[in-house]
């Protein structure tokens, strides 16, 4: 996930230490009280998790989305012509970048806009790239991953709510546009924890080696100028038992946005997925649109006991189909379809 998986420390907003994919340095902070009562939730469209669940499969049937690869070139074709089908507004934004470990990759980001026009603005950000090898593994370090999870689940949740919003009438569609942006090459980034051995390339230049599409997205935004009341960004969401905790640099720059979608999560019956529980930093595509102006949240499966910071299925060949849920896609779907409607 980000980089999924990422995430080494790395100083970050307002001085943090953000953790990467390795947070054995840091211990999670301490649970807090639960939502409060909220007034009854507005009608908002159903959020189809058997619709995600495909979305998530077909991705991973291209195979591996590593930049570079014929895979990766088809799974973003498809979903190119996908948002194009739902009558959304699309924008493709290419880029050239070098990796940690010296390949030069050619990526885009891809940008969908529902209701364009619209003043008011939501960001629903996620990567759709898979990290090229599964380090995190304790047998096949080197293999491919498939990104079930960590990438086409995020993907899948967005492309529903874009399939479903794309079938309101006027009289029923939210307040504000919503912007998809899909960020490529988040995930082939250094990890100092199981990659010692390789030298990060990357060091002194000025380039974070996860979240290279966010980083490049940041400083060359598209649309231009462009500004949101607020980004969501969707990382990891769609395994069995998925965890959603209150991370840091969320509460920090969108701690309004945040308590709207934990208590409306509540309030739909979704506490058991989005849990009133605050954990450390970590370095994510959220760290850029921040720095881009955008107050964004993450929203990334983050295990509810213990000190790792990521799953177990993390960067490992574990993260296939057989772990996504129907039921985690739906708590995170519809909280989010949910949340448009709320003021």
């Amino acid at each position: 996930m980000n980089f999924r998986t990422l995430r080494l420390p790395l100083a970050a907003l307002a001085g943090l230490l953000v953790l990467t994919g390795c947070p054995d340095k840091k211990t999670n902070e301490t649970a807090d009280s639960g939502a409060t009562a909220e007034p009854k939730l507005p009608k908002a469209p159903v959020f189809n998790a058997d619709s995600a669940y495909a979305f998530t499969a077909k991705q991973v049937a291209f195979g591996p989305r590593v930049p570079n690869s014929r895979a990766h070139i088809a799974c973003g074709d498809w979903m190119v012509a996908k948002l194009k089908s739902y009558g959304l507004k699309v924008m493709q934004q290419p880029f050239e970048a070098m990796t940690f470990d010296g390949t030069n990759i050619k990526a885009r980001n891809i940008i969908a806009q529902y209701q364009p026009t619209a003043a008011r603005r939501v960001a629903i950000f996620g990567h759709w790239d898979t990290r090229p090898f599964a380090d995190n593994d304790k047998v096949k370090k080197n293999a491919p991953m498939d990104g079930a999870s960590d990438g086409a689940s995020a993907v899948a949740v967005a492309l529903e709510m874009a399939r479903v919003l794309s079938q309101q009438p006027d009289s029923l569609a939210p307040n504000v546009g919503v912007d998809f942006i899909f960020f490529d090459a988040e995930d082939w980034g250094h990890d100092d924890t199981t990659q010692q051995d390789l030298k990060n390339q990357l060091d002194g230049s000025g380039t974070e080696s996860w979240c290279l599409g966010s980083q490049y997205w940041a400083k060359n935004l598209v649309p231009a100028n462009y500004k949101a009341e607020y980004g969501v960004l969707l990382d990891m969401v769609g395994a069995k038992g998925g965890s959603f905790t209150r991370e840091g640099t969320s509460r920090t720059n969108a701690r309004g946005p945040l308590d709207k979608i934990w208590n409306t999560a509540a309030q739909l019956g979704y506490s058991d997925f989005f849990r009133f529980q605050d954990t450390d930093p970590i370095t994510d595509d959220h760290v850029y649109t921040n720095q881009a102006g955008i107050p964004t949240l993450d929203i990334y499966d983050h295990p509810p006991v213990g000190t790792d910071f990521f799953p177990s299925y993390h960067h490992a060949t574990t993260d296939n189909m057989s772990i996504i849920d129907r039921k985690t896609l739906k708590a995170v779907g519809q909280t989010m379809v949910q949340s448009l409607y709320v003021d």
